[in-house]
């Protein structure tokens, strides 16, 4: 039977970490503050901080782990370099990590839907998980999933694309599967992102 679309070589998928930072009233506003990508082996591809855009209110620093000095260095290249960037970087790759709609919101680039496995969206794992139309964070798929822990602590958006990672390498040929025979399993991101997909 042909396949409708070709399954990834593993040259074609990369991960797609962001950790934000609060601006506006209360800082309830995020704004991009780092950025990792990283490669099918987890090897790291992009990991950078990112120069404020506007006045940060809240480094969530307890959650985070990033300091004004992060972000304040004259070192720290500015949005738009990074944003050019990962967006040569993703352009005809299968982006794979966990509500990748608040990443590419933040960053400010679309990505065509048929190029993402977000893990916080496949249905399979929702299922697994007994939670068939809710969002599961990515620390409790990998508890759940893969009996690990990740985010202990502070979020490190390496730690998180590796994570979201070892979800989808787990589920790969069923997800790629379903997927070159034009079954899409994975349920759609929050309509309100739409303009973040292509």
């Amino acid at each position: 039977m042909a396949t409708k679309y070709p399954i990834p070589s593993n040259d074609q998928i990369l991960a797609l970490s962001c950790t934000n930072v609060g601006v506006g009233p209360g800082g309830t506003t995020a704004m991009l503050a780092r950025v990792s990508i990283v490669n099918y082996r987890g090897i790291i591809v992009l990991d950078t901080y990112v120069s404020p855009t506007m006045p940060v209110s809240d480094y969530r620093t307890a959650t985070t782990g990033i300091e004004p000095s992060h972000l304040l260095s004259p070192d720290t290249p500015i949005f738009n370099h990074v944003q050019q960037h990962v967006a040569d970087l993703i352009k005809g790759k299968v982006l794979v990590g966990h509500s990748l709609w608040s990443d590419l919101s933040v960053l400010g680039i679309p990505h065509p839907a048929v190029a993402t496995r977000d893990v916080a969206l496949y249905q399979p794992f929702r299922n697994a998980l007994r939670s068939p139309n809710q969002i599961i964070g990515l620390q409790t798929l990998m508890w759940h999933l893969m009996c690990r822990r990740c985010q202990d602590g502070q979020l490190h958006p390496v730690e998180n694309a590796r994570a979201a990672l070892d979800l989808y390498r787990s589920a790969a040929a069923e997800w790629e599967g379903a997927i070159s025979q034009g079954n899409w399993p994975s349920s759609l991101p929050p309509s309100t992102y739409s303009r973040c997909y292509l």
